[in-house]
């Protein structure tokens, strides 16, 4: 019914406009002595046929272009409404770019200040140039027509709403006589297909990048690991999860975590990869992993140590004590139900320091006694660094749980003082 209507509209205005024609030329003198009605008769029914034509034509294109037929795509001038997740000025340059690449586009001005565009468009014609009917088409007698873009965008919160008009290139009247052939809801259509498409293209690439941010981090714990030992990534991810969920239950608690975990990060990586530590900064190191391991696993766990303050100042390779109090709690007390009790040895043997690290957690036969890559790494660091006078020993703790001693030579001088 609205195509019947669309189209019956257009013959009724041709049809008086014809006739008015008609009327001027049978009175002018050039006809006055002729009997023209049977031919004004046959230019009539001839150019409303063509109208019709023409307007049907119209109706299937827009109904290819968009795939319906409503009073928004049959008509001559088009408007969008589109939202970009973008600020105004982003999705101002999305917007000016996408008119940009429509085809045919000329004298496109744009004003970033006020972000408005306006912009021409050459029509196409659909169906030849060289169309021998087209010349008794009425609407054609007028020339053929440009297109214009008028695009405003609209600030908002972290949006720019973007308002499409596409219109011939003349006044509103032209309507009642002549069709754009679907061509201004090509262009709206392409606009917004191109806004769609620029704005899939930047989501992958910030996806992309963030793949390579993940990667970049990914290389970075990788390197990390390469060093003396590393900061095991669970127990950075675990610890910031806990802080992050004290910070909605508990703030007093999550800030004491994360004072502890600056704290622990601030001693976990040597200035070089020779570099030696002392007992003192790594109990330090140490101390603050157990204290955010307590505010994890509360009173599972418990802490004794027992080093003399002589012997803080005693050089030893960085992390191999974090390492066996890592195995101590990884593999010995959080999976034990109870929990249990860590304890830190230290006592000098003559020239050596022995420094132990017990638990009794699930020992050797349920837990495997961290005998895993981790101890592997200390006795392989041990070997580079002492050569045979240094050792590793890992023996079951009565009545459960493990005991590892490491024992190095005396030195009250790391590298980094001695340099």
């Amino acid at each position: 019914m609205k195509s019947f209507m669309f189209v019956a509209r257009l013959v009724v205005f041709w049809f008086f406009v014809l006739l008015f024609a008609a009327l001027l030329l049978a009175n002018s003198p050039m006809f006055r002595y002729r009997d023209t009605a049977p031919m004004f008769v046959l230019v009539i029914f001839i150019a409303l046929l063509m109208v019709v034509t023409t307007a049907v034509t119209h109706l299937r294109r827009v109904r290819l272009i968009a795939g319906h037929l409503d009073d928004s795509t049959m008509g001559n001038r088009q408007r969008r409404q589109i939202e970009i997740p973008f600020e105004a000025g982003e999705a101002f340059d999305l917007l000016d770019a996408a008119i940009r690449e429509l085809p045919r586009t000329e004298d496109v001005e744009s004003a970033r200040d006020s972000l408005q565009i306006r912009a021409k468009v050459q029509r196409p014609k659909p169906y030849g140039a060289h169309n021998p009917l087209g010349r008794l088409d009425p609407s054609k007698w007028f020339g053929h027509l440009r297109n214009q873009i008028f695009a405003t965008v609209t600030p908002g919160d972290g949006i720019g709403s973007v308002t499409l008009i596409c219109e011939p290139e003349a006044g509103a009247w032209s309507d009642w006589f002549r069709v754009d052939d679907g061509t201004n809801l090509e262009n709206a259509e392409g606009i917004t297909r191109a806004i769609t498409r620029r704005i899939a293209e930047k989501r992958r690439n910030e996806q992309m990048r963030a793949r390579q941010t993940e990667n970049e981090k990914e290389r970075t714990v990788a390197r990390l690991n390469l060093l003396h030992a590393q900061v095991e990534p669970h127990f950075l991810y675990n610890t910031l999860a806990s802080a992050q969920y004290l910070t909605r239950t508990d703030p007093q608690q999550a800030d004491h975590m994360l004072g502890h975990l600056i704290h622990y990060l601030r001693h976990s990586l040597p200035q070089r990869d020779d570099a030696l530590s002392t007992l003192g900064d790594e109990l330090e190191r140490t101390r603050a992993y157990l204290e955010i391991m307590r505010l994890r696993m509360g009173p599972r766990l418990s802490l004794q140590i027992d080093v003399p303050d002589t012997l803080r100042a005693i050089a030893i390779p960085p992390m191999m004590l974090q390492t066996l109090v890592e195995n101590a709690i990884k593999h010995g007390l959080e999976p034990k139900p109870g929990g249990g009790s860590v304890w830190i040895l230290a006592r000098r043997d003559d020239d050596a320091i022995a420094i132990t690290v017990a638990d009794d957690g699930r020992g050797f036969n349920e837990a495997g006694g961290g005998t895993g890559i981790g101890l592997k790494n200390v006795r392989e660091r041990l070997r580079l660094i002492y050569g045979a006078d240094a050792s590793l020993s890992v023996v079951s703790n009565a009545p459960e749980g493990v005991a590892a001693t490491i024992t190095v030579p005396l030195r009250t001088d790391t590298p980094d003082n001695a340099s």
